[in-house]
């Protein structure tokens, strides 16, 4: 599992990018879509998740819709239409950002090498 500090910068990117391949999920769904596909390496709590939904809300990015599931009110999620500039703008500063990365981690690289 990857430590606090560097799952916390990727949230925003990998929540709108899992909202932008399901069209709407609900909170236990997206915790556990990144547990699966990450093996478990990344894990988010719901202490970070609601805040971080709520605050994407708030900016006009993602929007909610309840439904009735039985006796329960779940809340689904969704983006809005700039909710989906905004992921692909997140998607690639984080692309971008990650080959920048490998040049620190393997300055044999040669320049350009896996560039977005």
């Amino acid at each position: 599992m990857y430590s606090k500090e560097i799952i916390k910068g990727t949230l925003k990117p990998i929540i709108l990018k899992l909202l932008q391949e399901n069209n709407r999920m609900y909170g236990y769904e997206i915790t556990q879509s990144v547990k699966e596909l990450t093996a478990n390496k990344i894990q988010i709590t719901e202490g970070a998740l609601y805040p971080l939904l709520h605050k994407l809300e708030a900016e006009g990015v993602v929007f909610t819709e309840k439904e009735n599931i039985g006796k329960r009110i779940r809340k689904y999620y969704a983006l809005t239409p700039r909710g989906k500039e905004k992921t692909q703008e997140l998607v690639e500063e984080f692309i971008d950002f990650m080959s920048t990365m490998k040049h620190i981690f393997e300055p044999n690289l040669k320049p350009g090498y896996g560039a977005a």
